[in-house]
């Protein structure tokens, strides 16, 4: 059930005290995905696995509107990215999840789609723990996965994802272009330091990664596997004391 689409009675009839609340980011991804990747493939993984947990429970968990904007400053140099700071990231999806425990869904598994959100999302679903009226925890979507496909940024596994449940945002037409704009690997290392803090530092059009590599039957499997994986986790939070 997605809140945004429900009326408050419908709501009111849930039984279960678990939710799910997806984030992303309105960022660069290079010249063949776009801005809002992050939100879609988080948006697209909370829908599945929700599904895939009431078909084995019986049980409808609330999906919480997607928080589009995180902590992407990183991407500030290609135009249109938006950021916030990491301390008005927290304030905002702690008081989400709050809104979420004051009428019983105080069991909350935030779905991400951000590389750049995890380290806040994680210390932030610490103190929400330990702190609030609420248990939380942060599932990274593309973490949950096993995968040939590299992760990169707007590379092969997103692109894959992007091609099976978004096929008209990805421009086909600049996918060579992409591929040989980018860079291997993320940043530029140095005794296990990365030099850089921006990605134009290191990648000319955005992109870390084989973009092409990535097919639309790739992204069925790996939305397939991460929905099942949310599975599992929206079980043990479920069962979990607290």
């Amino acid at each position: 059930m997605h809140l945004s689409e429900s009326t408050w009675p419908e709501v009111q009839e849930l039984e279960t005290d678990l939710a799910v609340l997806p984030v992303g980011s309105t960022e660069q991804h290079g010249p063949h995905a776009p801005l809002g990747t992050d939100r879609f493939t988080a948006e697209a993984v909370a829908a599945a696995g929700v599904e895939a947990y009431r078909n084995e429970t019986g049980v409808d968990v609330p999906i919480a509107p997607a928080i589009p904007v995180g902590i992407a400053e990183e991407h500030r140099a290609f135009d249109g990215t938006l950021w916030v700071s990491p301390d008005t990231f927290r304030g905002y999806v702690r008081e989400t999840v709050a809104s979420l425990a004051h009428h019983g869904f105080d069991r909350v598994v935030i779905v991400n789609g951000h590389g750049g959100n995890t380290d806040a999302l994680r210390e932030l679903t610490g103190d929400i723990s330990r702190h609030d009226d609420a248990y939380a925890v942060a599932f990274t979507w593309f973490d949950s996965v096993d995968s040939e496909l590299p992760m990169g940024h707007g590379g092969a596994r997103e692109t894959a994802v992007l091609r099976h449940i978004r096929p008209n945002l990805i421009n086909e037409d600049e996918l060579e272009a992409a591929s040989k704009g980018g860079s291997e690997g993320w940043g530029e290392w140095v005794a296990g330091v990365n030099l850089a803090h921006d990605s134009a530092e290191f990648t000319d059009n955005g992109v870390v990664g084989d973009p092409a590599a990535g097919t639309a039957a790739d992204g069925e499997r790996l939305v397939d596997d991460a929905a099942a994986a949310l599975c599992e986790l929206l079980g043990a939070v479920d069962a979990r004391e607290r």
